[in-house]
């Protein structure tokens, strides 16, 4: 049963569409109990969150966790501004890089490692037009056709 709770991990699907990834890396992320445990559960949802560089720390915000029943008078706002953890080397690398127009840190999943810690997997990626969108479907028509006469051709 530990084992299920622990693979846990919550997805942002819309990242891929909306934006092109150009590096991503792991960190953490600074919780209270109640919020693991909702997370355990995978009562969270990633949509429309960012991550931004404040007084040299990198902070998540509109990441929604639900809160714990269990937990009453000891929940937390389910929105607050969460902390990330990461170097001061890396931090002040992507301060340099968000600086560059058009950049964005963005999460693509949070998920809890072999040593049961809460860990997010950010991203810098710039922001996609729609034409750009557009070949990205024509891309995938194409691919998608092309496995399919290559399956009927064997």
């Amino acid at each position: 049963m530990r084992d299920k709770i622990n693979n846990a991990s919550i997805s942002n699907h819309k990242v891929r569409r909306d934006f092109e990834v150009l590096e991503s890396f792991e960190c953490g992320i600074e919780l209270k109990g109640s919020e693991v445990k909702s997370l355990r559960e995978g009562k969270a949802n990633l949509n429309d969150s960012f991550a931004r560089v404040d007084k040299n720390e990198v902070v998540l915000f509109n990441f929604h966790i639900s809160p714990y029943v269990e937990a009453s008078y000891l929940n937390v706002e389910p929105m607050r501004p969460r902390k990330l953890l990461l170097h001061k080397k890396q931090i002040l690398r992507l301060a340099g890089s968000l600086a560059q127009k058009g950049l964005t840190m963005v999460p693509l999943k949070i998920y809890f490692n072999q040593r049961g810690f809460a860990k997010v997997e950010l991203a810098l990626c710039k922001g996609k037009k729609l034409y750009d969108k557009r070949e990205d479907i024509k891309k995938r028509e194409g691919d998608l056709s092309l496995r399919r006469v290559l399956k009927n051709r064997r």
